[in-house]
């Protein structure tokens, strides 16, 4: 079998005749993406324990070099739900500068792994690890965005789910009903808008409604505003974080984790668009563009990005033909960032945190366990014991019980087939 070519999507996307017609169609979808991942990637960040423009910092530069050096026709590159455990967890062990560093290591560690040629390796991961991963993952972001969905008053926020179920079952007594209320008109609004007007911007229009609402009302809410003081509206100068052996050691698990659940996210993300679109994407390739991308994140003050599921089916599905749709979504999303990056000091938290519950809700893979329940108990089993895995200990140890679990099963079946 011939080996992909180490070549970009987009030199084969501009060689096969790249004209206006397909620019008009990648620019609307472009625009598309860009309204979805504005606030996302805020949220995502805010949830991570970083302030807002961290999710916009990645979105913009890992976005554009993403789609400029992938091996995706319609990956779409960003901050991602999956990442917030990780995220959450590196903060509190190393700080943000650790953070940096660990993201910059994984980089290096997605490159080496894309010139190595183990992109095919990474899509060998059983379906049902997968599945179940993403299960816990979804959980476990459901259960950190509960403080902020219900307004609680907190001191300190355990990272470990039971303890942080327990501290916020404790705090239940400050409950904000005004957030609550605020939460739950913006989860009505998403759904109700997906359900009658798909095509319209949900997200983005939620937020908005959201915000309007708290200013018009004056309603005493945790903000952007309140709580960051705003948001820059440039991008920084790159600078590197703190390096030295001492430090590289202590965070390179970390960067092995972030490393390992980016190259997974990203191909698995590239095959939902290949399923789509009825086309093939360089999975080596897109490995080594997920790898500089997350150098460059990181030298920016950016959060760890990869191929996001959602944005990229959103870029199918709005027509984007090629890469260049995804670095125009990174583009309109700085010039978001530079003209009108002010205005988020009003978008509530309450908002966001009910935006990143409708997404993590979408994370569960209810379908495909059900699916496996009732045709695979074997699989089903996998996907369970991953996702507790993931949910009580953490994403390594998740995968790692569900890799060894799906191993024994085929050996079992192996032996009893002979």
């Amino acid at each position: 079998m011939a080996r992909e070519p180490l070549q970009p999507m987009l030199a084969s996307v501009l060689a096969a005749g790249y004209g206006m017609a397909e620019a008009k169609r990648d620019l609307a979808a472009g625009a598309t993406v860009a309204i979805v991942a504005l606030p996302l990637s805020m949220a995502i960040a805010i949830a991570s324990g970083l302030p807002p423009e961290h999710g916009l910092f990645a979105a913009i530069v890992g976005g554009f070099l993403i789609s400029l050096l992938g091996g995706s026709h319609h990956q779409i590159g960003g901050p991602a739900g999956a990442f917030i455990v990780v995220i959450a967890a590196v903060i509190e062990r190393h700080g943000v500068d650790g953070l940096l560093l660990a993201t910059m290591l994984a980089g290096a560690m997605m490159l080496i792994a894309g010139l190595l040629r183990l992109g095919t390796y990474v899509r060998l991961v059983p379906t049902a690890v997968t599945v179940g991963f993403t299960t816990g993952i979804g959980l476990i972001i459901a259960a950190s965005q509960l403080k902020e969905l219900f307004g609680l008053t907190l001191d300190k926020e355990p990272g470990a789910l039971l303890p942080k179920l327990v501290a916020l079952w404790s705090a239940a007594a400050t409950v904000n009903v005004k957030a609550c209320a605020l939460s739950l008109a913006t989860i009505l609004l998403i759904v109700g808008i997906r359900r009658w007007r798909p095509a319209w911007p949900a997200f983005l229009i939620a937020i908005a409604f959201a915000s309007l609402l708290a200013v018009a009302t004056g309603i005493d809410i945790t903000t952007i505003g309140s709580r960051f003081g705003g948001i820059p509206t440039t991008l920084p100068a790159p600078a590197l974080p703190g390096i030295s052996w001492e430090k590289i050691v202590r965070v390179l698990p970390d960067a092995a984790a972030i490393a390992l659940l980016g190259s997974i996210e990203s191909l698995l993300s590239a095959v939902v668009a290949d399923k789509m679109s009825g086309l093939r994407h360089r999975s080596d390739v897109e490995l080594c563009a997920q790898g500089v991308a997350n150098m460059a994140a990181a030298t920016l003050g950016g959060m760890p990005v990869t191929g996001t599921i959602a944005r990229t089916a959103t870029n199918v599905r709005a027509g984007g033909i090629g890469p260049i749709s995804g670095m125009l979504h990174a583009m309109l999303l700085l010039g978001i960032l530079v003209f009108a990056g002010k205005l988020a000091v009003y978008v509530p938290l309450a908002a966001l945190a009910a935006l990143l519950i409708v997404t993590s809700w979408a994370m569960i893979e209810r379908r495909e366990l059900a699916h496996m329940l009732r045709h695979d108990p074997a699989q089903a089993a996998v996907a369970i014991v991953t996702a507790l895995v993931t949910v009580l200990f953490d994403l390594l140890a998740g995968i790692a019980a569900g890799i060894a679990l799906s191993l024994s099963f085929a050996a079992i079946a192996r032996v009893w087939r002979t």
